[in-house]
């Protein structure tokens, strides 16, 4: 394993949600990861959010760490979830609300 896919790892498994996203929470970078915030913040979910603009070590990473090809991409108690159409569907359907009541995190 490469340092950036253990760096990506450690961060997956030590915070129970964790966005990787273009930009900031307060400040998204793209549509998707606006729409995947907009949707955290809705349920009252703390989630911890990673700026894959910083790195291309960790834009690259995170990509090979799931082998999905887009960001964002959320994770839930180390937990690989999907991207913000996956987010989007699954909040829709309540799948969301149901996935973060398993797992403790809302």
């Amino acid at each position: 394993m490469t340092d950036i896919a253990k760096w990506i790892d450690n961060e997956v498994k030590s915070n129970d949600v964790v966005l990787f996203m273009k930009g900031t929470p307060d400040m998204p970078m793209c549509g998707f990861s606006g729409k995947a915030t907009q949707i955290l913040n809705h349920m009252g979910v703390p989630f911890k959010g990673i700026n894959v603009l910083d790195s291309d070590e960790v834009r690259q990473g995170i990509k090979e760490y799931t082998n999905w090809p887009t960001v964002p991409q959320l994770y839930v108690k180390g937990e690989f979830v999907g991207g913000s159409d996956i987010m989007m569907e699954m909040f829709q359907s309540g799948e969301l609300k149901q996935l973060m009541a398993e797992k403790a995190v809302a």
